[in-house]
Order: C-alpha cells, then structure tokens, then sequence
C-alpha cells in the first residue's frame, strides 16, 4: 500500500559521514516499517550548506501526503531549522511525522507540540541574546570592551604601502584578504600628497 488515506508516504533518511552504514539501513526500515515507498536519503554532515535529497524529497511530496524521518536531527540543523521545515510543508499542504517524537502535524497534538518547539527556540534565543548583552556591558564596565576591530581599516598601512609599490587595486584587495571597496576607500582617504610613506 503506497499511500495513507490522502496521500502518499514519504520518508527522508540522513547519516553523516562519520554514521556507520548500518544507522542509515535502520532508517531506512523504520521508515519502511510505518509504510513509506517513496524514500530519499543522503550521507552529509549536519552543518553541510546542502542537503539534494532532502531539496528533491521537498520538491516531490504534494498536497495529502506525509512526509516521514526518524528524528528531528536527520530533517533538521536546529528547532528553527525544523518549525522552518515543517512551515513550509504546511503551506504545500503536507504532514510532517517524527517517529521517534511520536509527532504527526495532522493531529491537535502533533501542531501543538511544534508551537512549544517554537516557543523554546525563541526562549533558548533570548537567553543568548540577554547574556551576550551581560557579557558586553560587564566586558565595558571592567574597561575590556574594544568591540570588533574593522578588518580592512587595520590594514590602511599595508593598502597604502603596496599601492605605493605599484599593486593595483585588485591585488591590493586579494593580497590583503579585504574588500576591493574597502581598498578604494582607504586610498581615497589618503591621496598621494599626504602619504606618509611618500617623500
């Protein structure tokens, strides 16, 4: 049987690199086991920029069907990630089933236990924000806050000096590891005539 009473079943499976073999086969037939036959899977670090499979598996799945993975940790990068994932399966008109969370969008339930998922995520943000701002006023008040340096401006001298060694703009900026708006801005803050390196 492929499809639940609306739609179909669609699983999602994720090991890193590091996972053996056998954590993706136990995906797999779990996955298998609560009736999906439309699988996508992958072996990527959590923190990869790109995820094709699960870009594929979101493409594919349609209005009435249900997408399922094991754990949040094999859909998602953090509970952001997540209630941003389970968003946009809403709006498509899809389910969203969590095994090992016993979470199913399609239920009372399964939607509210999102909602606290979202409410911790924004409590979790709060604290970091309120202690990183602890951090800095007691970081200013011990006379210790210098704030962050501005990379290219630290590098006025050696943007002067190699212009004046005859580097263009562009190997000033690759040299220096800067922006190449950021060389022309120090150069226009110091014309040749006040360069201090020039006699």
């Amino acid at each position: 049987m492929s499809t639940n009473a609306t739609g179909q079943l669609v699983g999602y499976a994720r090991t890193s690199t590091t996972d053996q073999k056998a954590g993706l086969e136990a995906q797999l037939r779990d996955l298998r086991t609560a009736g999906c036959t439309k699988l996508f899977h992958e072996e990527l670090s959590a923190v990869a920029t790109r995820r094709p499979e699960l870009e594929r598996a979101l493409d594919y799945v349609r209005e009435g069907d249900t997408m399922i993975v094991t754990k949040p940790d094999r859909l998602a990068r953090s509970t952001a990630d997540l209630l941003a994932t389970a968003k946009l399966l809403d709006t498509k008109g899809v389910t969203l089933r969590i095994l090992s969370m016993n979470v199913d969008t399609s239920t009372p339930t399964g939607k509210l236990m999102l909602t606290l998922l979202g409410g911790i995520a924004e409590f979790e943000r709060d604290l970091m924000l309120e202690r990183q701002r602890e951090g800095i006023a007691r970081a200013k008040a011990d006379g210790k806050y210098k704030g962050r340096a501005p990379t290219a401006r630290a590098k006025a001298g050696d943007v002067i000096r190699l212009k004046a060694e005859g580097l263009t703009a562009d190997a000033i900026a690759a040299k220096l590891d800067i922006g190449r708006a950021s060389v022309f801005r120090i150069l226009r803050g110091n014309p040749p005539h006040s360069d201090p390196f020039r006699r």
